[in-house]
């Protein structure tokens, strides 16, 4: 976990949020955990707005971060798959229940608000 070792963490809050952090980390995360094994191709299907670029840097990330695996076959095209690995698993109940908060807030949002007078 070389990416990690490097910075220096307040809390265990910082360090959680320092590897599932960013516009785009949670949703393959989520992808992954949700639909199991993708290609890269698939994964990049799923989040539209992802440019190429930023998706190999955020599964490189996830992986030096021991969250996702990344599977190479042998042949020809080359066939790269990824899934989370047993530390990845661990982080579904945590994104799971950011889902059903973000669900019920958003709720919150669109209800009219109560003026008092």
């Amino acid at each position: 976990m070389s990416r990690l070792e490097e910075k220096t963490f307040q809390c265990e809050k910082e360090l959680t949020l320092s590897v599932i952090g960013g516009k785009w980390k949670m949703l393959i995360l989520w992808h992954l955990g949700k639909e199991g094994t993708k290609r890269f191709g698939e994964l990049k299907a799923l989040m539209p707005g992802i440019t190429q670029r930023m998706l190999v840097n955020q599964l490189r990330e996830l992986e030096e971060d021991q969250i996702v695996h990344r599977e190479v076959y042998p042949v020809v095209p080359p066939k790269v798959e990824y899934s989370l690995t047993s530390q990845g698993q661990t982080l579904m109940p945590i994104l799971e229940s950011m889902y059903e908060w973000g669900k019920t807030y958003m709720t919150t949002l669109k209800e009219p608000s109560k003026i008092e007078a």
